[in-house]
């Protein structure tokens, strides 16, 4: 390793790393008599298969047509020294071909026009100056507005999409790649809820069929022949809308009717709910997509003195589930409560900080672990919790399940882990 640094070193002096772990390189290489800025971010491993290229729109442009060839040389190249005397070649061999096409009279497309060097922006002077901001290469697929895309595909393959755009409408169109390689497509669903369609389109299209993207809670398998088009895909989405359309309409009720601990920001594929029922009490609902208004998997959250009478209730009043009426009225006829309605409460009515680490969230994660002691009933995130007692002499293990004496009121308490440690 340290004998290719110096090689990269020595072939590159004006390009430095920028951080200890060596995965930020910028400095300049030179193309044409000229220096150009380049900055390359390495992953962790130091892979360059998984390393960015930014660079100047001068560089930049001396690239134009040789993307593919730099993206092949980052996937192969074992390190960044390999890298770089291939890129180094590549330029070399751009100014080569300039130079023969300027002799026969031809322009070259990548060549830079000439201008007088500013005796300031010398090698000795550049790395002092503000650089200009540079244009970022991801994997050597440039995106920038300004580029003109390498069309790789016949032209009948463009005329047939915008062509297949046309007939479904322009206005279920959200967005298109230069390349009409990626597709957005919309839809709204009979309660009026805009959904998203992504397609990522493959080089034999229509005869593959493309790779769809959506956020649903079940999957979306796309019927496909080499006859279909955007139009087809997009009337499954829409049947696909309807079937799922109880489901979100159970969910909204939810996120709209009552507060929603967790997930903050519930996306549409989101099945789960944990709702507040009171203070540090709240229940975990699992919905089933296919079957919204059945009773969904419950979990209580809380003291055990305020979550023991709840189960009680479920188990006692489980026959009133009527799949009929909305999921949230029937888990309030269950459980003989009503949810803090988000119209007269706020969220902090109801909701406290961990006792230990003074946050509400940690790691996205709110605390889930209450103290029994009615006279206490203080909160703890279960990491929080588990750090705490694994601190203690007193403490004890059995299995899964940690004893020892709550960091407020001093009162037995009991951490019962999931799965795996905190």
């Amino acid at each position: 390793m340290a004998g290719t640094e110096a090689s990269l070193l020595r072939q590159f002096p004006l390009l430095l790393p920028q951080n200890r772990a060596k995965t930020v390189y910028e400095g300049f290489i030179s193309a044409q008599g000229r220096d150009f800025h380049l900055r390359i971010l390495l992953p962790e491993d130091l892979q360059m298969k998984n390393a960015r290229l930014l660079c100047s729109w001068q560089l930049k442009t001396i690239l134009n047509g040789y993307h593919q060839i730099v993206q092949q040389r980052m996937q192969h190249s074992p390190d960044l020294m390999s890298f770089m005397m291939e890129l180094k070649m590549i330029l070399h061999y751009t100014e080569r071909k300039g130079e023969a096409e300027r002799e026969r009279g031809l322009p070259s497309a990548g060549s830079l026009p000439s201008w007088p060097q500013r005796p300031e922006l010398c090698r000795s002077k550049a790395r002092s100056l503000a650089l200009p901001p540079s244009l970022p290469m991801q994997g050597v697929a440039l995106k920038n507005s300004q580029e003109i895309p390498v069309l790789t595909s016949p032209p009948q393959f463009y005329s047939s999409l915008i062509e297949e755009i046309g007939t479904l409408g322009w206005d279920k169109l959200v967005y298109v790649d230069s390349c009409f390689s990626t597709i957005k497509l919309k839809a709204e669903d009979a309660s009026g809820r805009e959904h998203l369609l992504t397609l990522k389109l493959k080089a034999k299209y229509p005869a593959e069929s493309p790779d769809c993207f959506v956020d649903f809670p079940v999957p979306f398998p796309v019927s496909w022949t080499p006859q279909s088009s955007l139009v087809s895909i997009h009337s499954q989405f829409l049947a696909a809308l309807e079937s799922l359309k109880a489901f979100w309409d159970v969910m909204d009720e939810i996120d709209e009717k009552t507060w929603v601990l967790e997930p903050e920001k519930p996306t549409r594929s989101a099945t789960a709910r944990r709702i507040a029922i009171g203070n540090n009490v709240s229940i975990n609902i699992e919905v089933d997509p296919k079957h919204p208004t059945m009773l969904p998997e419950c979990c209580f959250l809380g003291a055990d003195h305020v979550v023991k009478p709840l189960g009680i209730k479920l188990s006692r009043n489980i026959h009133l589930w009527d799949p009929e009426n909305s999921l949230l009225q029937n888990l309030k006829d269950v459980l003989e409560i009503d949810f803090p309605a988000r119209a007269t409460l706020e969220k902090s009515d109801f909701t406290m900080d961990c006792g230990i680490c003074y946050s509400y969230q940690l790691g996205g994660v709110i605390p889930d672990q209450v103290c029994d002691n009615p006279q206490c009933g203080q909160p703890f995130h279960q990491i929080c919790l588990y750090e705490w007692l694994r601190g203690l002499l007193t403490s004890r293990q059995s299995c899964n399940i940690m004893f020892g004496e709550c960091p407020y009121c001093s009162k037995p308490i009991t951490l019962k882990m999931s799965g795996k440690k905190p």
